[in-house]
């Protein structure tokens, strides 16, 4: 992938090698809190040869302000659309222990990467982070981004669901939009591997198929997190149920 701005990869190693053991902790928000505590800058991880050949730990560095400020520009040209004022997420930040970050009262586990309302920040394990940015390339830092920033534009349109499944489909389709609106307003350009990746990596992601959908925390199956996130992909985020 490569943005307007500069930002590049177009790695297309395949998402299930490392994603597999991530299951749902890729996409999970955490409820409202009363507090959010943020820790001091996360320490980069250790350098050394990347695992697919390609990214490096200064990549990542250098590319995850790109992917945040690519999803800021699209929700910002969203809600001016609408006539509406759009806020940034206050922070985006790393952490690399766990329990360093609490939302709430709820401290974050390492391997993870959330939206905190209570905070208004999105927090993610750098270590955890590059190891996948190094496996798989830059389509990670892209649904990750985008699907966490959906989160914060659903505590900003004030938009509840019943079941968390609903909150994370619908989280899903919004990163799929602002992906696939950002290649065609030429924000963003898909490199060859790039939708496969994606879809393979939805694929690792997608709930056990014996979770009960309405349990807490569930996601979605594979099936359902590649039908909401390509719907938003191919209609943009008309298709979401933003209403």
């Amino acid at each position: 992938m490569r943005t307007a701005t500069g930002y590049r990869s177009g790695r297309s190693a395949g998402l299930l090698g490392l994603v597999a053991v991530l299951v749902v902790t890729l996409a999970c928000a955490i409820g409202p809190g009363t507090t959010g505590e943020e820790p001091a800058p996360a320490p980069a991880p250790s350098s050394g040869e990347p695992v697919d050949g390609s990214g490096t730990v200064e990549e990542f560095e250098r590319d995850i302000p790109g992917a945040v400020r690519l999803a800021e520009l699209y929700w910002d040209a969203r809600f001016t659309e609408s006539r509406q004022q759009f806020q940034p997420v206050r922070r985006v930040f790393a952490y690399s222990r766990d329990g360093e970050v609490s939302c709430g009262q709820q401290p974050l586990p390492r391997n993870n990467a959330v939206y905190c309302p209570a905070g208004d920040f999105i927090a993610y394990d750098v270590n955890w982070a590059v190891a996948a940015f190094r496996q798989i390339g830059d389509a990670f830092l892209f649904f990750l981004l985008g699907h966490e920033y959906a989160h914060a534009i659903q505590a900003r349109l004030g938009i509840s669901h019943q079941f968390t499944i609903q909150a994370e489909l619908q989280a899903d389709c919004m990163a799929g939009a602002y992906i696939g609106d950002s290649v065609q307003e030429r924000q963003l350009d898909l490199q060859d591997g790039d939708l496969d990746e994606f879809r393979t990596g939805l694929v690792a992601v997608g709930d056990d198929p014996d979770q009960p959908w309405f349990a807490e925390g569930s996601h979605g199956t594979a099936e359902q997190r590649i039908d909401s996130f390509f719907r938003g992909y191919e209609r943009s985020f008309a298709a979401c149920d933003l209403t």
